[in-house]
Formats: structure tokens, C-alpha cells, sequence
């Protein structure tokens, strides 16, 4: 929480702010993360100057709070990006120096963290590495005796123990934190169970090195890597299962592409059928051809809703205008698919110029397909299109480093509102237009039904894709929002999609039918509940799942109509 904490104030900081932008050290251990923020123009400030202007980000260790008063006084505009878990033995520690007690840290002695912990000590700290230290130091009147929050638990407890016996009157603190701890934990749980471990993080990281101290210890196979380009795969051909785990200051884009670097080099190894599955669905979700035939079944599940007849018209508006744009918005989105989603980076880079025919194809033999349904449907469909290309179109960003950003990607939340419109146009509009010249009340519903599935859809990948957005300068609805608060966003529009199709028919807007299309929305609430508490879909599975509840809601929509119903 706290690496994130920085790195997210840092970025922001970034997007927003003009002037000079500095972190007083190096912000987070992770080389990846640094270079990044060097990208973006803020560099690193080694020694505080008589005079300065601009804004300092205090690192996540935390520093002095003599450091903090000079960087002040000289000008700066201070932002204290300390993990609040650190501010609290800052604060343990400050408390009892001021009262005469002694205080010992254990921890790193060159560690950041710990230099920074020792300026709050009052020329009252000692920093021990072992008990042998730890046993040489003075028998002090009063002293407590910390932890650098990244310390290992096992250690610790030893140090705990000593404590008790030599030293009783010594008051201890664990002030190791809790996700550190349970990291440690949750590693050598996982060391058990599988027949190999990765460690993902920077080799200057202490948390990091640890982890990968504690998945050796088990004996078993256990590789510390802080890029995807480290893993020798070579050496996990004879592993069944295998485990990753990662350092706390290692961004989850990392992480995402270590796992798809050994999801494509182990995919062959494996049974044919799960290796020639693994091709087929990752060839439909990257070229988002199943993307395409979710939104022509949603076409269905929408044109039904109103009574419409089934026209394929409807379904080749709705998959083709789809395929169109979002094959075009990850041609221009490949710098942050390349944070978001390595993988589609990667296949994009590779197939781009046949992706390029693929979405201007598309695009075309929709609007012939809109054509056929009058002028009135190609208009529509024609601004929706130029619309999209006008979003993905490049201009300079603000502040320093953002690079490139359309206009209308400035605009928070902006893709999420017009992906969501254009789909319950091109899903609900399209048909009502054509049937009826006009949109009744059924359309209405179904227009809220289709546009609440993709605002999900759509914000949910959003919530994954956070810190790929953040390092791009676009701001999503979970960066405006928080994750928890969009996660209970989308469970509440989720919950009403549930029972909005019900109480439509109960008023007699929709057929008494109707209701079994709240099966969906119910079907995707649940897997928001299964994926927050242990996600077991993962890389482009995670994906398929999602997108199925429109082929769902199709389906469901085609079995009603085949029955008369």
C-alpha cells in the first residue's frame, strides 16, 4: 500500500503539476519504476540545496525530519509520500525519545528506511543487524526496541525473545508491517505447495531479498528475478507447478509480465488440448474478435428486449463498428498496453499492418451494413465512428513528461462514458431506429441494461489497468475514484441490472420473458465477488470470462426467440 501510495503521488504529480519535480533519493527499490519516473521528467534530488524551487517528493522509506524542515526552507513545495506504516514508527519513535528512552532499531543499517527512523531518535538510536549486536549494546535505564518494517518475522521473534529474558524492562514494538509479514508468510505457505518459486522484484529491495530467502529455505527450486527478461525457463521445464510471488515495491504491470512470459514459453509443454485451447482463445481476445461477437450477441439480447426482430444487420453493426474501434484504440494505445497488457502490446508490434486492414475493414463493412438500414442509421453510425477515431488522435499532453494524449482522453472517466454510449447505441439504438423509427420505453430499459454490462466490463479492466493509466497520464474512473469505491460502483450497477429487468416486466414495459436476462448482470456480479477474494482466472482467461457474459445474455436472448417467446 505505501510503494504504491508514492509511486501514484508521484505520477499524479507528474500529470498535474508544472515546474521542476524531484524525489529527495531514489522514490521506491525498483529500477523498472525509477526509469519510468524519469520518463516523466522527475528526477532525483541527492542533497538539498542553499535554494530551490519547484516540488520534492519524500521516497516511501521516509527521511529526517531535519531533511524534510531544510527541503522546506529551501524553497521547495514538499510532498511527504512516507508509507504510513514507516510515519507510525516515526511517530513510536519520536514519542518515547522525547521522554529519555534509548532506541533500538532493528533493521538494515544503510537501509533508507532506517537512516530516516534514526532522525527521529534524537541522537538516542542504535541500529543492530543480529542478536550479537544486539547483546553488546548498553543496559539502558529505559528503551524500547523496533522494527524496520520490511525486517524478517522470524528474526524478530528472536530478537523479541532475547529481549524478555535479558532485558525485561525493555518495551518491543513489532512494527513490522502486517503485508510485509503476511507476504513472508503467505511465501513459504506457497514454497510448500509448488514445485518452484519466482521472486519478482529489485535486487536492491530488503523485503524482496527476503522473500527469496524464505522460498529457499523450503528447499525447494526458487529463482529471484527483477524482469521478465531475467527468467531462465530453461530451468522450470520439469516443474508441474510453480509458484510467484513478489517484492513490495514491484508494480503489478512486473508481475503481469513475468506471468505472461511463462504462460507463452511453458504453454508448449503442456497437453495439446490445453496448449491448442490456450492459441485459439488468445488469438480471439488480442486480434478482439471475441470482443466483436460479444458485442453482436448483446445486439441480440437488446434487439429482443424490444420486440424487435432478430435482423443480422444488428448483430454485423454492433461487432463490426466494435472490432473497428477497439482494434484502433490499442493501435494508438500501445504505450500503455505495453504497462497494461504486455502481451496485446506485443502482438500488436507484430501483426500491426494486418491489424490495421482488419480495422479499417471492419469499420467499412459497417457502415455498408448501416447503409442497408437507411441514411438515418449510416449518419449515426458514421459520427459514432469519427468520434472514435477523433478520441485515439494524438496531442501534446500537460505537465512535464505526459506525452502524448488526445484531447478527449484528458477528460477523466472519458473512455468509460463513451465506450458504454456507443455500445448501447450500436446495440439498442441501431434496432429501435430500424423497427420503429423511434425509441420507446423498452428501448429505454434495454439502452440502461446493455450500457450498465459495459460500464462493468469496461471498469473493471479499468481497475486492472491502473497503474499502466497512471504512468500515461489518463485518468479512469477507479484513479478519480479509488478501486474499493469503484468495485462498489460496479457491484451496485451490477445489483440494479439484476432487478431492472425484472420490475420492467412486472410494469408490463418488457415481456414476462424478459427477467431470465437478468442471469447476466447476476453471473457477472459473482465473478466480481470470486475475483476479488482469490481471482483463478488469470491473463487472457480473466478476459474470456468476462466478455462470455455477453455471449451469455445473446444466448439467452436467441433461446427466447427461437421459442416464440
Amino acid at each position: 500500500m505505501g510503494v504504491r501510495r508514492a509511486v501514484e503521488q508521484a505520477l499524479d504529480s507528474a500529470n498535474r503539476r508544472k515546474g521542476p519535480i524531484y524525489t529527495y533519493g531514489p522514490l521506491i527499490h525498483n529500477p523498472q519504476v525509477l526509469s519510468i519516473l524519469e520518463q516523466k521528467s522527475i528526477s532525483i534530488l541527492e542533497k538539498i540545496p542553499e535554494k530551490g524551487s519547484g516540488t520534492v517528493i519524500i521516497r516511501a522509506h521516509g527521511v529526517p525530519p531535519q531533511d524534510q524542515e531544510a527541503l522546506r526552507q529551501a524553497g521547495f513545495n514538499v510532498i511527504n509520500a512516507t508509507c504510513p506504516r514507516v510515519i507510525k514508527v516515526q511517530s513510536i519513535i519520536a514519542r518515547h525519545a522525547a521522554l529519555g528512552y534509548a532506541v533500538v532499531i532493528v533493521g538494515d543499517r544503510e537501509h533508507p528506511e532506517v537512516r530516516g527512523l534514526l532522525g527521529y531518535a534524537e541522537n538516542r538510536g542504535w541500529v543492530v543487524e543480529s542478536l550479537d549486536e544486539l547483546a553488546g549494546l548498553p543496559e539502558f535505564e529505559n528503551a524500547i526496541i523496533v522494527a524496520q518494517t520490511t525486517q524478517n518475522t522470524a528474526f524478530f521473534d528472536k530478537v523479541r525473545r532475547w529481549a524478555e529474558e535479558h532485558r525485561p524492562g525493555y518495551k518491543v514494538f513489532n512494527t513490522i508491517c502486517d503485508s510485509t509479514e503476511k507476504r513472508q508468510a503467505e511465501a513459504q505457505a506457497l514454497a510448500a505447495e509448488v514445485d518452484a518459486v519466482i521472486v519478482v522484484g529489485g535486487y536492491n529491495s530488503g523485503n524482496t531479498r527476503r522473500l527469496a530467502e524464505i522460498a529457499g529455505q523450503s528447499g525447494k527450486k526458487s529463482l529471484h528475478i527483477e524482469k521478465a527478461e531475467d527468467l531462465s525457463v530453461e530451468k522450470l521445464e520439469e516443474c508441474r507447478s510453480i509458484g510467484i510471488t513478489a517484492g513490495a515495491s514491484t508494480p503489478n504491470w512486473i508481475i503481469r509480465q513475468v506471468m505472461q512470459h511463462l504462460e507463452r514459453c511453458l504453454a508448449g509443454k503442456g497437453g495439446g488440448f490445453r496448449r491448442w485451447a490456450r492459441m485459439f482463445v488468445r488469438g480471439l481476445m488480442l486480434s478482439n474478435l471475441y470482443l466483436a461477437i460479444g458485442a453482436a450477441f448483446l445486439a441480440t439480447a437488446g434487439a429482443w428486449l424490444q420486440g424487435a426482430a432478430l435482423k443480422p444487420h444488428y448483430l454485423a453493426i454492433a461487432g463490426l463498428y466494435t472490432l473497428s474501434m477497439h482494434t484502433l484504440h490499442h493501435m494508438f494505445d500501445r504505450r500503455a498496453d505495453s504497462y497494461n497488457d504486455p502481451e496485446r502490446a506485443k502482438f500488436y508490434h507484430d501483426y500491426g499492418y494486418s491489424l490495421s486492414i482488419l480495422a479499417a475493414v471492419s469499420g467499412v463493412l459497417g457502415l455498408v451494413a448501416a447503409w442497408m438500414l437507411g441514411p438515418l442509421i449510416f449518419v449515426l453510425l458514421l459520427l459514432m465512428s469519427l468520434l472514435g477515431v477523433v478520441y485515439n488522435f494524438e496531442l501534446e499532453g500537460p505537465g512535464a513528461g505526459a506525452g502524448k494524449v488526445s484531447m478527449l482522453k484528458r477528460i477523466p472517466g472519458s473512455k468509460t462514458v463513451l465506450v458504454t454510449a456507443a455500445w448501447g447505441i450500436a446495440a439498442v439504438l441501431v434496432p429501435a431506429l430500424d423497427a420503429y423509427g423511434s425509441v420507446g420505453t423498452s428501448g429505454i430499459m434495454a439502452f440502461l441494461w446493455v450500457c450498465a454490462l459495459v460500464f462493468v466490463r469496461t471498469s473493471f479492466f479499468d481497475i486492472i489497468d491502473m497503474q499502466g493509466s497512471r504512468i500515461v497520464g489518463r485518468e479512469t474512473i477507479p484513479i478519480v475514484l479509488g478501486e474499493k469505491r469503484t468495485m462498489d460502483l460496479l457491484k451496485a450497477v451490477l445489483a440494479a441490472a439484476v432487478l431492472f429487468i425484472p420490475l420492467g416486466a412486472i410494469v408490463g414495459a418488457l415481456s414476462p420473458f424478459a427477467s431470465v436476462l437478468s442471469l447476466p448482470p447476476a453471473a457477472m456480479l459473482l465473478f466480481l465477488f470470486v475475483h476479488e477474494r482469490a481471482s483463478r482466472f488469470l491473463g487472457i482467461w480473466r478476459g474470456f470470462v468476462m466478455e462470455s457474459h455477453f455471449v451469455f445474455a445473446g444466448v439467452l436472448a436467441l433461446l427466447c426467440a427461437w421459442g416464440g417467446v
